[in-house]
C-alpha cells in the first residue's frame, strides 16, 4: 500500500490508484466462507492463548508490586525527609539545547532517563535522579527515580541527589518509585515537582543493615519477575506473528489447501478403520 502512495510527508493513495488496486480472492462464495471459518477458528484459539499470556504477564507485575507495597507498610521505622538523607546538586545542572550539544559518549539525562550523548560531563559519581517535571510524575508509566553513575550530564528536568552510600541511594530509589507523590506535584497540564516539595517527601528510614536486606530481597524478586515477564511477552509476540503467518497463508491460497489435505487424511483414516 505504501509503495502505491504518492511520495510526500503524508503518503496518499488517490482515487484512481485506489480503484485500480487488484485483489486476489476465491470466486466461490463457499470457498470464501470456508476460509473465514478456518480463520475464525484459528484466531479464537490464538486470542484465548494471548489473553492467558497477558493475564500471566499482569499477574507477574502485580506480584512484585504487591510485595513492594508490603515492604513499606506497618513498619516501626524512623521517618526522614529527602533533604535529610541526601544532598541536592540541582545547582550544578546545565541544560544544553540540542543544536548546541557536542556529540560524544557521555549520557545526557533528562526527566525520564537518557535523551542524548554528549562529549563532556558535569558529574562523575553515583547519584540518584528524580523527575522534576512531565506527565509521568502523575501517570507513573515508568520510574521517576533512577540511579546514574560515572561520567554524566543532567539537564534541568531531573533533580540530582547525592547520598552517603549506595545502599541508602538504592533504598530511596525503590521507595520513591513505589509511592504516589501527587500531593507534592503542582500543575496538571504541566506537572512539576519543584525542589522545595521534593525536600518535603517523607521517607521511612530503617537501619543500614535493614535497608541492605530489603534492597537485596527486592532485587532478587525483581530479577525473577523480569524473567517471567520476558517469557509471557515473548508468547504474546509469537502469537501475534502466528496470526500474521496464518493471514498470509490464507490469502496465498495455502490455508484451505492444507485444510483439505488434513481433511483427506482424516477421511482416509476413517475408511481404513472401517
Amino acid at each position: 500500500m505504501e509503495g502505491k502512495g504518492a511520495q510526500a510527508t503524508l503518503p496518499i493513495i488517490n482515487k484512481s490508484k485506489w480503484e485500480n488496486l487488484t485483489l486476489s480472492f476465491p470466486k466461490s462464495l463457499p470457498e470464501q466462507q470456508r476460509i473465514v471459518s478456518i480463520l475464525d477458528e484459528c484466531f479464537a484459539a490464538i486470542d484465548k492463548a494471548k489473553a492467558n499470556a497477558e493475564q500471566n504477564l499482569k499477574n507477574a507485575k502485580e506480584l512484585f508490586e504487591s510485595y513492594l507495597q508490603g515492604v513499606f507498610e506497618n513498619r516501626d521505622w524512623e521517618t526522614r525527609t529527602i533533604n535529610q538523607v541526601s544532598e541536592n546538586l540541582d545547582s550544578k545542572r546545565v541544560p544544553i539545547t540540542k543544536s548546541k550539544r557536542k556529540s560524544g559518549d557521555v549520557p545526557y539525562y533528562g526527566a525520564s532517563g537518557i535523551v542524548d550523548y554528549v562529549a563532556e560531563h558535569l558529574f562523575d559519581e553515583d547519584l540518584l535522579c528524580i523527575s522534576e517535571d512531565g506527565a509521568n510524575l502523575l501517570a507513573r508509566t515508568y520510574p521517576i527515580a533512577f540511579s546514574i553513575s560515572g561520567k554524566t550530564w543532567v539537564n534541568n528536568h531531573a533533580h540530582v541527589l547525592r547520598f552517603s552510600n549506595q545502599i541508602t541511594q538504592k533504598f530511596v530509589e525503590i521507595y520513591i518509585n513505589s509511592i504516589k507523590i501527587d500531593d507534592f506535584v503542582s500543575g496538571m497540564a504541566q506537572p512539576k515537582l519543584n525542589q522545595a516539595m521534593l525536600n518535603k517527601i517523607p521517607v521511612p528510614f530503617p537501619t543500614l543493615q535493614e535497608q541492605q536486606a530489603i534492597v537485596r530481597q527486592l532485587d532478587a524478586l525483581r530479577s525473577e519477575t523480569q524473567k517471567l515477564e520476558a517469557v509471557y511477552q515473548k508468547k504474546i509476540n509469537d502469537l501475534e506473528e502466528l496470526k500474521k503467518s496464518i493471514l498470509q497463508k490464507a490469502f496465498a491460497g495455502e490455508l484451505t489447501a492444507e485444510k483439505s489435505r488434513r481433511d483427506d487424511m482424516v477421511v482416509e483414516g476413517e475408511m481404513v478403520s472401517q
